[in-house]
This record gives structure tokens, sequence and C-alpha cells, in this order.
């Protein structure tokens, strides 16, 4: 077996994934078990509907808010398995759209604090352990992290400090020859786009305003299978669809004219005016 084969095998590895419970990370840890790898899920839900405990599974209630409470979750992954050689930091809400006027501070704080402390505390929990075993971090960024957020900017700021975190990680870790891949998916089918955005028309108005092209959708099975093709082959960068590969490519340009084009849309800006009456104290859905 050659080296490449044996740096990208799953089998006997161990992957830690946050927010497993279900969706995408649910369909991620089922992924790699069935090519072989161990897996912990750490999930705020006591519930999993995702993969239970099993032989090459385990299920961990963990607040990825907390610390403490991730490196206690991790201390359990390493007493069970001993070794962690993938983290994926996969927790995450999305918050009911509206503008920045109208959104509530207790909101914003809430959603901050899972989409960007929870991955922090997430990578820091399990570092020691990802650099003992040369090992990978997975990050989910989002499209949002390059595509103007505007009606839902503090989950696209959320995003883009993700994209952030992974680039800074990338040349921090090179040294230890740890790798890390930071993924964009769009839209993926899962009850936080369902709750989020499904049952609300005026984000659905909003998510209308891009090119037909943007809008596509993929299952958390097709989210999983581009989460471990990126593992496997330590991919830097996930996009899915791929067609948004390009758009980040050229942000630069196409920024500029999707703002543009944002600002003087009459369609956008009366949706935008719809969101600035709202209550923007709704519940966050993950």
């Amino acid at each position: 077996m050659s080296s490449n084969e044996i740096r990208t095998s799953f089998i006997g590895k161990v992957a830690v994934i946050t927010g497993g419970a279900r969706g995408v990370g649910a369909a991620t840890a089922q992924r790699l078990v069935d090519m072989g790898a161990r897996v912990a899920i750490i999930d705020v839900d006591e519930s999993p509907a995702g993969p239970r405990n099993g032989a090459n599974i385990m299920a961990l209630r963990g607040d990825v808010t907390d610390a403490d409470d991730m490196a206690a979750a991790v201390e359990k992954v390493m007493e069970h398995f001993g070794r962690i050689d993938t983290v994926i930091a996969n927790a995450g809400v999305a918050a009911r759209g509206t503008t920045v006027r109208a959104s509530s501070p207790q909101v914003n704080e809430r959603l901050f604090d899972i989409n960007v402390n929870g991955v922090l505390n997430t990578v820091q929990a399990c570092l020691p352990a990802v650099i003992a075993s040369r090992g990978h971090i997975v990050l989910l960024s989002s499209v949002f992290a390059f595509l103007n957020g505007a009606g839902t900017l503090p989950y696209a700021m959320s995003k883009a400090a993700v994209e952030q975190l992974g680039r800074g990680l990338r040349v921090e870790l090179a040294s230890h020859d740890v790798t890390v891949t930071t993924v964009y998916f769009a839209l993926v089918d899962t009850d936080m786009i369902r709750l989020s955005v499904d049952t609300d028309p005026t984000a659905q108005q909003l998510l209308g305003t891009l090119p037909a092209l943007l809008r596509k959708r993929i299952t958390p099975a097709e989210a999983a299978d581009a989460i471990v093709t990126g593992i496997r082959r330590r991919n830097t960068r996930v996009f899915r669809p791929r067609r948004w590969a390009a758009v980040s490519a050229l942000r630069g340009v196409l920024s500029i004219a999707f703002d543009s084009r944002q600002s003087n849309d009459p369609t956008t800006q009366t949706i935008l005016q719809e969101l600035d009456v709202r209550d923007g104290r709704g519940r966050l859905t993950t």
C-alpha cells in the first residue's frame, strides 16, 4: 500500500463530529463508519436521530459553546478510542431572516456563540490529539461567507469568520502536518433550511432574487459525500454545488456586481423593507 493510500484510508481512524445527531452531521458519521472509521458524535441533543452507540460509534452529549464541556467530551473520546484523526466542526444554527436593525442582540449573540465560538472550542479541544496523529480538521463555512448576506447578516458574518479560521489554521498547523478543509455549502435539504427558509415566504422571495443556477439544493447524503471526499483528498476547500467554486474564485469582481444589483433591484429592496419591520426575537434553527 502506498503512503498516499495509508494517509487517506479511513480504516481504524477516529473522527469527531459536532452536531452529528441529525442532518449533514449524521449522514457524514454514517458514511465514515461505512468506510471503516470509528466516529464520536458530540451533540447538545441527548436523543440523536442519527447513528447510535456501537462498536465503531459513540454518541456523547456536549455543548460546543462551553469550552469545559467540549474538553470533557473529547477526554471521553480519547479514553474510548485512544486517538483523534479528524475533527469535523459541523454544529451550527441559522436565525429567522431580518435586517440588522430589526435583529435581536440576544439572538445574534447566541448565533455567534454557536457558529463561531463553538467552532473554535471544538478545534481547541481536539487540537492536541489531531496534532499527535498528524490529522485533519474540517470546518463548515457557507457560500454566505462571500455572498452578500443582506437579510441574514449575522449568519453570513459567522460563516465568514469560520472561513478566516480555516485559512489561518492552515498556516499555523502546516509545520505539524495537520491539514484543514473549509466546506462551502449553499442550500442543504435539512431541518435547518426547512425551518428557516421553507416556512418563511419572505426568505424564499429573497433567495429567489439570486440567479436560478445558484439556487440548487443538495441532500445531506450529497453533503456527506463531499465532506468525506475532502477529507480523503485533504482538499483545502470543498464547494457544493460545485458551481459555487467559480463564484468564490471570482468574488473580487462578482461581489461588486452582485452588491450593486441588489442595492438597485426594486424587488430586493421591497423584500428587505418587509424584513426591516419584523420581530427579530425568533428561535434559532439547527
